[in-house]
């Protein structure tokens, strides 16, 4: 098993549940495939480095996960379509 970490900016022009929703996604996501997750990191609202769909603003999360080499690449195809998430990226973690 190897550690990641899952990136996931989300559009501030929808609802708390909405949001929360979308998170849940992602984490259910990680489990269908396999993956154990470790900590869900809430980064809340920030500015944007540069405008994105006419959006200044998002909310961020990171989760952290124990899963197996396949993982990134099936939940990367996954996390692409699903709405309201703006930007995303899974990286592999270092032991250190």
């Amino acid at each position: 098993m190897n550690k990641y970490e899952l990136a996931v900016v989300v559009s501030a022009k929808i609802e708390d549940d909405a949001r929360a929703e979308v998170v849940d996604k992602c984490k259910a996501l990680i489990e269908r495939f396999g993956g154990q997750i470790t900590n869900v990191d809430d980064w809340g609202k920030k500015k944007l480095a540069y405008e994105i769909d006419k959006m200044n603003e998002a909310f961020y999360y990171f989760i952290q996960f124990d899963a197996e080499g396949t993982v990134p690449a099936e939940l990367e195809s996954r996390v692409r379509i699903l709405d309201n998430v703006i930007r995303y990226l899974c990286v592999r973690r270092d032991e250190a």
